[in-house]
């Protein structure tokens, strides 16, 4: 067990608290402690619910005493990105329009972790209503990266990202439109899982892109990720675009070997400029999987140069409708660069939205015939690493990219066909910062990335390292 009840997994803290070694409250005191000591550097938080999350822990303890039954979460403190509405909190979409909103009622996704046990700490920060992908918040702070103070912990969910790495809670659940859960999981060094599209309940979480949105876990390990995604899964009769597929058990499939599996690398992601410290560490996670038994082969995306414009104008186009109403009464609300994004969006005309939706077919169709002789696709999750707060620009070889783009460029193309994908350490650069490895599988196919996933994380040492706080 680790020395420091902040470093414990999800499953090792429940197990612990059902065999009443540790107390919810211990817990829970723990991970405030940790929020004191560091968020006013880091700016996870937008909200911290101390006094609330303190009587959720005693009531956890009680029931122990009782031996009620209990959830697999039970007494386990867990901080949700903030758009995720919690009865009696407010829920601001990290944006100052939604400043006083307190949600009257809970989304399905917190209805069910509450229901599981879990403890809540408060809502996180993120990027402004998730359209970006640095969390430099101009309304509750721009988030920092645990590693190294002075890199972005990427976006849109970079508060959940920061609250892990940094041990302020034991898991998260972000939301991912373009990569926000595994881009900031990638660059934080910590475990991002984007389900399949309707996997996860999105009732009662603030939207950005309806056609995009996937809600997924954000935790410590993989073993975690499978228990929290095995909680908040499955049909939802209050999301019409909820999907009633069977919900296969993924604590169980974990455990599986992968021999024989058959691995495809995208040709056309792996020849663009990528950073010369994620390519080795990328190549040597090859490695690992070889050595387990795992068939690698070249596959084709030849519609891949498609993506990033599908992307912007399918993302742009259905945020300005959202946000219409609002950026014509209140557009002050807004910082300057939703603003402007939102009034890009709302000048697309119909015809570039249907194209960008002809190119999305045909990226999907890429990838599933890709995915007909491989079992999953393997890529890294993001080709550079942690950039500084505030660059635009990025160096990679002797090419300068830009930041914006080059940061989902690589998650991306796994929202526009929907397929579950997930990111896990695989390295660290030479400065220290850490490397994501991202696994794609088939549409529901879950349990087959988070085997592939657990294999390797458990023949490799870097879901244990934690940042220098």
């Amino acid at each position: 067990m680790p020395t420091e009840l902040t470093a414990l997994t999800m499953r090792e803290a429940a197990r612990l608290v059902r065999e009443r070694a540790v107390s919810p409250v211990e817990l829970t005191r723990a991970c405030i402690d940790r929020i004191r000591g560091h968020d006013a550097e880091l700016r996870a938080f937008i909200t911290v619910l101390e006094e609330p999350a303190l009587e959720q822990a005693r009531r956890a303890e009680e029931a122990v005493m009782r031996k009620d039954a209990l959830g697999p979460l039970h007494g386990v403190p867990l901080a949700l990105k903030d758009c995720f509405a919690v009865r009696g909190v407010r829920t601001t979409g990290g944006s100052r329009l939604l400043a006083e909103n307190i949600a009257d009622r809970d989304c399905t996704v917190v209805e069910r972790l509450r229901n599981a046990g879990g403890v809540f700490l408060g809502t996180l920060n993120m990027h402004e209503f998730a359209l970006g992908s640095t969390t430099a918040n101009p309304h509750y702070g721009i988030a920092r990266n645990p590693w190294k103070r002075d890199r972005i912990p990427g976006g849109s969910s970079g508060g959940s990202a920061i609250a892990i790495a940094a041990s302020m809670c034991l898991g998260s659940m972000g939301t991912d439109a373009g990569g926000s859960v595994r881009l900031p999981a990638a660059l934080c060094g910590i475990v991002g899982l984007k389900p399949t599209y309707g996997r996860i309940s999105r009732h009662g979480t603030l939207p950005l892109s309806l056609s995009l949105d996937h809600s997924g876990p954000m935790t410590r390990s993989v073993a975690d990720a499978a228990l929290m995604l095995q909680i908040v899964a499955g049909p939802d009769r209050r999301d019409a675009t909820c999907s009633g597929h069977p919900v296969s058990n993924y604590l169980e499939a974990i455990e599986g070997k992968i021999e024989g599996l058959k691995v495809g690398l995208p040709t056309e992601y792996l020849a663009d400029a990528m950073d010369d410290e994620v390519r080795d560490a990328f190549l040597k996670a090859l490695d690992v999987l070889q050595s387990l038994g795992a068939v690698t082969q070249e596959v084709s995306l030849p519609h891949s140069r498609l993506g990033p414009p599908a992307m912007v104008a399918i993302m742009l186009s259905e945020a300005s409708a959202l946000h219409g109403a609002d950026l014509q009464t209140r557009p002050e609300q807004y910082s300057d660069g939703m603003r402007t994004l939102l009034y890009a969006g709302s000048l697309i005309p119909a015809r570039r939205y249907v194209q960008a939706g002809r190119a999305r077919t045909m990226i999907i169709g890429d990838q599933l015939a890709a995915l007909k002789s491989a079992d999953v696709l393997v890529l890294p999750t993001v080709a550079i690493p942690a950039p500084p707060v505030g660059d635009t620009l990025a160096a990679v070889g002797n090419r300068r990219v830009n930041v914006d783009a080059a940061l989902p460029r690589l998650t991306l193309p796994f929202n526009l066909s929907g397929l579950p994908a997930i990111s896990i350490p695989c390295g660290f650069t030479s400065e220290g910062l850490p490397i994501g490895l991202q696994i794609v599988g088939r549409a529901f196919a879950e349990a087959t990335v988070l085997n592939v996933a657990h294999a390797y994380e458990q023949s490799t040492r870097w879901h244990e390292r934690r940042p220098p706080l």
